[in-house]
């Protein structure tokens, strides 16, 4: 069967056994849906009835809060690669007036149109295929604007054997009546939202379907990120807050979303009078505490806690949180193409150049030795620097006609530590040695990359710490950003070189700063963590960049 773009989910099967039910039907639906799956929860609902179903309201309950929270845990780990949205306009306590025109006096659009609507609905006579098939198709139009020609799949052939199990299990909907969900008309949540993933969408889902008017979300802003693990790759704010807005309007687009820059740890939570309901994690409880403490003092009632559980990882590393968080997803990013490297049709394919740079400390020439040992040429631009200062070169006599002879050793070298103290602090003069060496190293540079395609090389790895600030991106396919965390950087550099923390930081100033060199990166590593974590986020890295280089070739 031919698989579908964008596909929608409808569950009729009843809240009682739908839990059970929610991993094997997503499983299923991922066999025909490759990227955006909206699923839409009407319990009960008869397909194969005399008439045409309707879509209702379905009522806030416990258990509905309970199976997103399963849904999107089940989908973590059984469908990872699909963006599953559960849809929430059916959901509302009953009213006279709303029940008059039904949830969907109209039918909702979505971000992306639905091109296939699947359900789990059992088909009690196989002669009915065709007749429920029709059924779904025109109850799905009914509530979604979806694609022309709206094909409809029926899971329940695969879903058979599990419904039979739980029937020898015994399991039937409780008589009892379902609990009912507190909502509130103003809810509350913050966080940093980057790259939406299962536990934020849980977390969303379960403030919209707590509140009835409004929902505030405050979105970390610049300084609630600088203790963030890989913070470099966070998605700018813009992007977080579209990825917001868009996954909210498909989800309740009649609730009134307000998103609000976050500073400090507490936002609007703490002055907004019309607020009732913080949603927390087991994590962030003791915040929403805080946000309390602060309402008091500000002479505001407290805000109901709603806690919802946190998500487990099911596919974490040693080196990563157990639960589903971005900064896992973050170091996952690590070693593969963030963005595609520019097409640049004067190089050669190859020997294939990466561009390896990053800031003091950053462990770039650890990586560079881990990339040699793997087959890559290394050409060293900090030996280069120390060629061009050889008496006799072009740069010698120019930096000796630009900065005076009495630079010069007893043995004619250039003494490179006075150099440094009088260009130190002034860019003028820095400027000055730069414009003689910089083009020197590159020519050297690119002298060892054509000695490597001479020799058959397949790939050589140029590690420079100026590699952006001395344009020499022109010599590489690829730029490679390696960076740490600046408190980590300070601590290598004092231990390393003998220096001060003040003399560490301001080299570290002196230099471009990791979110600048990220911004020109295709690929970025980082040697925070242990050296086996290292040595695995470059195996990666390595065996990604030969299927990109094999890939050239082959389209060549």
């Amino acid at each position: 069967m031919s698989m579908f773009s964008t596909g929608i989910l409808v569950l009729t099967s009843p809240l009682s056994v739908l839990p059970l039910r929610i991993a094997p039907v997503l499983s299923s639906a991922a066999q025909l849906v490759e990227r955006t799956l909206y699923v839409h929860l009407h319990p009960g609902l008869n397909l194969g009835g005399a008439s045409q179903p309707r879509p209702v309201f379905i009522p806030p309950v416990v258990d509905l809060s309970t199976l997103i929270s399963r849904l999107y845990s089940n989908a973590a780990d059984v469908c990872g690669h699909l963006d599953v949205r559960v849809l929430l306009t059916n959901i509302r306590a009953h009213s006279a007036a709303a029940a008059a025109n039904g949830p969907f006096p109209t039918p909702q659009s979505l971000a992306h149109s639905p091109e296939v609507v699947l359900t789990d609905f059992a088909l009690q006579d196989p002669g009915q295929s065709h007749q429920v098939t029709q059924c779904l198709q025109k109850y799905a139009g009914r509530c979604y604007v979806c694609s022309p020609g709206l094909a409809s799949v029926l899971l329940h052939p695969q879903l058979a054997k599990l419904q039979e199990e739980e029937e020898e299990d015994g399991l039937k909907e409780p008589e009892e009546k379902a609990e009912p969900l507190e909502t509130y008309s103003d809810v509350v949540v913050g966080g940093t939202f980057d790259r939406l993933h299962g536990a934020h969408k849980t977390l969303l889902n379960i403030s919209c379907l707590l509140a009835n008017r409004r929902f505030l979300i405050g979105v970390c802003d610049q300084a609630m990120l600088k203790k963030k693990v890989l913070k470099e790759l966070i998605e700018p704010y813009s992007t977080r807050v579209q990825r917001l807005q868009t996954f909210l309007h498909d989800i309740k687009p009649s609730l009134q979303v307000e998103i609000v820059p976050l500073d400090d740890p507490f936002g609007a939570s703490i002055v907004d009078p019309l607020l009732e309901c913080i949603v927390v994690s087991e994590e962030t409880k003791k915040g929403g505490e805080a946000v309390n403490k602060k309402r008091l003092e500000n002479g505001l009632p407290v805000l109901v806690l709603h806690e919802i559980q946190l998500l487990k990882d099911a596919h974490h590393t040693e080196a990563e949180e157990e639960k589903i968080s971005s900064s896992s997803l973050r170091s996952r990013l690590l070693g593969t193409l963030l963005t595609p490297p520019k097409d640049k049709p004067h190089l050669p394919p190859l020997p294939y150049v990466i561009g390896l740079t990053g800031g003091s400390g950053s462990g770039k020439s650890s990586i560079a030795k881990r990339l040699e040992a793997l087959g890559a040429v290394r050409i060293d631009c900090d030996k280069l620097g120390h060629e061009v200062y050889e008496p006799g070169t072009a740069a010698y006599h120019r930096v000796l006609e630009e900065f005076g002879s009495d630079l010069l050793n007893e043995d004619k070298t250039i003494n490179r530590r006075e150099l440094g103290r009088r260009v130190f602090g002034n860019q003028e003069r820095l400027k000055a040695l730069t414009d003689i060496v910089w083009p020197e190293i590159s020519l050297l540079a690119k002298s060892r990359i054509n000695q490597a395609r001479d020799e058959g090389k397949q790939v050589c790895v140029l590690d420079a710490a100026v590699l952006l600030e001395a344009g020499w991106t022109d010599l590489v396919h690829e730029i490679w950003v390696t960076i740490i965390p600046e408190e980590e950087a300070v601590s290598r550099i004092t231990e390393r070189d003998g220096v001060s923390a003040e003399d560490a930081l301001r080299r570290l100033h002196s230099q471009w700063s990791n979110s600048r060199q990220v911004e020109q990166a295709n690929v970025v590593l980082s040697t925070l963590w242990e050296p086996e974590v290292t040595r695995k986020q470059v195996l990666k890295a390595w065996n990604l960049l030969q299927k990109r280089i094999q890939q050239k070739q082959d389209n060549r």
